[in-house]
């Protein structure tokens, strides 16, 4: 049997064959919506991608704190159930407005309410110290994968935005099945004084990887502090600010985040720009991140998280200052020109991918979602004030690039004052968060051979 499908207007007809004979057919009606934001109208897709990143900023801010609150995987769950329903929905919009604010609820739960906490929950608290690279890098390359996947379907169904928007909507199909998968975070239930829930988990894993009895049950029940303060329980973002050093991390880490996204989106909102084929342009700089991850992967563990995203920010920052540069009036200046961009886009993509490992290593467990959460919302604004920036081509080509470069190479240099966390357990309070790392700078690692060392109720289970 074989089927043949062809549209006539807004009708798709679906036929089925079985030895050239027609034994069945389908048709249905699609609602075709297409918003052409271009010339005069070019505004309003540039409102429409920051109203995204707004509602990101605001689930960053908002879901991170419910998730150090309520659990991670419920947080993560419900977002993904949302996400599927609101990014099939905005896909029908027919109403400018109203498809701003679906847009702006997709982008709560989207990328701050699944995508952060999911992160959290899956790279950095299910495994030991020294699996977090790893799963942190593999975690990032599914976000590179996407982008692959928006440059493919965009080639193939180009002149149909909603058919478009309903396929990248059904992807959160994908998410479903993991309440069956995944299981709370031992870190985050044992800071509850939930420890028979967080035992019982590490046991299923031991057991899972044939390591059952591995564990001393007592042992581990001792290095329990007897009570956690109340105060830890309801830190929140207040509990990154109130305290010396939790808040010189927290602010720096912040700008790290503002930067590295500015940079990223910048770059890659900016492929149309660049001369060739946009989906082309778009699917070569999803590719340039796959090499990107692997060499992080393969050095993070040795250079450490401070010293490389200190470089890869700087690296980048660079390429897109000289990239400004050079003028496009030949084809071996545009070729130069993708390269030099390619490069930047290289190293930004290391560069952040790190940042998400390096801000849940940073931070205590009661406060991490919340530390990732608050990281996540200055992305987020930077990534919504990105495609307002990339209008000011409108005055001068080279202006965005120029102020995506300036503010990565400051952003590279300031995470030198950070501490370096590589093979370090998790801190677990706030006390041990405004303990960890104190003193720990790239010039005082730079004199002193001896490496800091921290003793946490889970390291023993690292």
């Amino acid at each position: 049997m074989i089927f043949f499908f062809f549209k006539i207007e807004n009708v798709v007809f679906l036929l089925f064959l079985y030895k050239n004979k027609l034994i069945n057919f389908f048709f249905f009606f699609f609602f075709l919506i297409q918003w052409n934001f271009v010339c005069d109208r070019r505004w309003m897709g540039a409102v429409a991608q920051s109203a995204y990143m707004l509602g990101v900023f605001t689930g960053a801010a908002t879901l991170g704190r419910l998730a150090d609150r309520v659990g991670r995987k419920k947080v993560f769950y419900v977002s993904a159930v949302l996400q599927l329903i609101l990014g099939v929905a905005v896909a029908f919009i027919p109403e400018f407005y109203t498809f701003i604010v679906v847009r702006y609820l997709y982008g709560i739960v989207g990328s701050a309410g699944s995508y952060i906490t999911g992160f959290v929950l899956v790279t950095m608290e299910l495994v030991g110290a020294s699996k977090r690279t790893v799963t942190g890098l593999s975690f990032q390359a599914s976000f590179a994968g996407g982008l692959l996947l928006v440059a493919f379907w965009g080639w193939l169904i180009p002149y149909n935005a909603t058919l478009l928007q309903a396929i990248y909507g059904l992807h959160s199909l994908l998410l479903i099945g993991h309440w069956w998968l995944i299981d709370e975070s031992p870190s985050w239930l044992w800071t509850q004084g939930r420890t028979q829930e967080a035992i019982s988990i590490i046991k299923k894993a031991l057991k899972i990887n044939g390591n059952e009895g591995m564990l001393d049950e007592e042992k581990f029940i001792s290095k329990r502090r007897p009570q956690i303060r109340n105060d830890d329980q309801s830190a929140g973002v207040l509990g990154l600010l109130k305290t010396p050093n939790l808040r010189k991390k927290t602010l720096n880490v912040c700008l790290n985040w503002f930067a590295n996204s500015l940079g990223y989106y910048g770059l890659s909102l900016s492929t149309g720009a660049l001369p060739g084929n946009p989906y082309l342009m778009l699917f070569v700089t999803g590719i340039v991140e796959y090499p990107s991850y692997v060499l992080t992967a393969f050095i993070m563990d040795k250079t450490g998280r401070r010293s490389l995203i200190s470089s890869l920010m700087i690296l980048g920052g660079t390429a897109c200052l000289i990239s400004a540069c050079i003028p496009q009036e030949t084809e071996t200046e545009k070729n130069t020109v993708i390269a030099i961009v390619m490069i930047g886009k290289f190293a930004l993509a290391g560069s952040f991918a790190i940042i998400y490992n390096y801000t849940a290593e940073l931070f205590p467990t009661v406060v991490r979602s919340t530390a990732v959460g608050i990281g996540g919302m200055c992305a987020r604004l930077s990534g919504a004030i990105t495609p307002l920036l990339i209008l000011l081509d409108s005055l001068d080509k080279t202006l965005p690039v120029l102020i995506f470069a300036s503010i990565a190479i400051i952003s590279g240099i300031l995470s030198l004052l950070l501490p370096e966390t590589v093979n370090q357990p998790l801190p677990q309070t706030l006390e041990d968060g405004e303990k960890f790392g104190v003193g720990d700078t790239a010039c005082n690692s730079c004199f002193s051979k001896r490496k800091p060392k921290y003793d946490l109720p889970l390291s023993t289970v690292e």
